[in-house]
């Protein structure tokens, strides 16, 4: 089923969907290493979940959102790897998001995407699909995914079927930073509608990184003259720009980073993210009822936090989270 966890401070888009654990890319910067093996591939969640979580069913997890909130597919894993080749789980989701129409963003850095089985779904489906890709020299680190010079070729394709194809530019690294100012031109030119540009967190402590959260980091001034650099190319090329950088959110084109604004969808707006940088963001209804903050669970997996969030409500444990964090969440937020 779909689960809703720690993205849920910082997020438009929280809930997240994974067809497969594990993934074949073994993309050596890959924060999901943190999580699991990535090595050890195998089906996760089945398209009998996502369809039932469309009907309307949800979980502890996932009961303080009542509305058709555009899913996040392929969080942790790609969904469509080459395993997808033997067991056809993303394709069979595929099939339930094109006869349902229900809202999705895709990650991807997998050609299986743009095989004509796969293509014969997703234009019928109401999706925004992202590619990953920062620059050539990353070929190296992806040693198991596609060239970035494939996927540039599937930008184009996907593009050529009307979807909104926007180019996830993460992790950002500075010694990349030229490739990515000059991509611009080639990415509009592939049909991209956008870019989200997020900078690298990495594991240990290097010289120059600061310390966000448990997270080592780029400090936030030089992303900030970097990211503009690269946002004023993006708009030269007609292209809009989205930060996935927390401290530097408001510098993309919407607060949701993942490139859906335009699209009449809803997204959930009530969270830090938006309230620190001044969104008007409302409650809903669901949310102030008893017993829908499970999710916050995933901040603090303790025993003494999972008795305290039990029968609180969503906007309630928000507002109480931020007042017992608040020097961890300016930081995470750089305010």
């Amino acid at each position: 089923m779909p689960r809703c966890g720690s993205q849920v401070i910082l997020c438009g888009l929280p809930i997240r969907f994974d067809t497969y654990t594990g993934c074949s890319h073994l993309c050596k910067y890959c924060f999901a290493q943190k999580k699991a093996n990535l090595e050890n591939i195998r089906v996760s969640e089945r398209a009998g979940t996502l369809e039932a979580f469309i009907r309307g069913e949800r979980t502890q997890e996932t009961i303080w959102c009542d509305w058709d909130i555009p899913i996040h597919w392929g969080g942790l894993s790609d969904p469509f790897q080459p395993l997808e080749e033997k067991y056809k789980e993303s394709l069979r989701c595929l099939e339930v998001f094109a006869e349902t129409g229900y809202p999705f963003v895709v990650s991807t850095k997998g050609r299986l995407i743009t095989s004509p089985e796969y293509l014969s779904f997703i234009k019928d489906c109401n999706c925004v699909v992202q590619i990953s890709m920062v620059s050539p020299r990353y070929d190296v680190l992806e040693k198991g995914a596609p060239t970035y010079a494939e996927r540039m070729q599937m930008v184009e394709t996907l593009a050529h079927t009307g979807k909104r194809v926007n180019i996830r530019i993460q992790p950002y690294m500075t010694e990349v930073h030229d490739d990515v100012v000059k991509s611009m031109q080639a990415y509009r030119d592939a049909g991209a509608y956008g870019v989200i540009v997020e900078g690298m967190k990495f594991f240990k402590r290097k010289p120059g990184l600061v310390k966000v959260g448990g997270d080592y980091c780029y400090p936030k001034d030089i992303l900030q003259r970097r990211f503009a650099e690269v946002k004023e190319e993006a708009h030269q090329n007609k292209l809009r720009f989205y930060c996935g950088e927390n401290r530097l959110r408001n510098m993309g084109d919407s607060l949701t980073c993942c490139g859906i604004d335009g699209l009449g969808w809803k997204e959930n707006a009530y969270n830090l993210c938006h309230l620190l940088n001044g969104a008007n963001a409302e409650s809903t209804e669901r949310m102030r009822e008893p017993g829908t903050a499970r999710c916050f669970k995933a901040l603090e997996q303790t025993s003494a936090s999972s008795k305290n969030i039990k029968g609180k409500t969503f906007a309630g444990y928000m507002a109480e989270y931020y007042m017992a964090k608040t020097d961890y969440i300016h930081s995470l937020f750089g305010k």
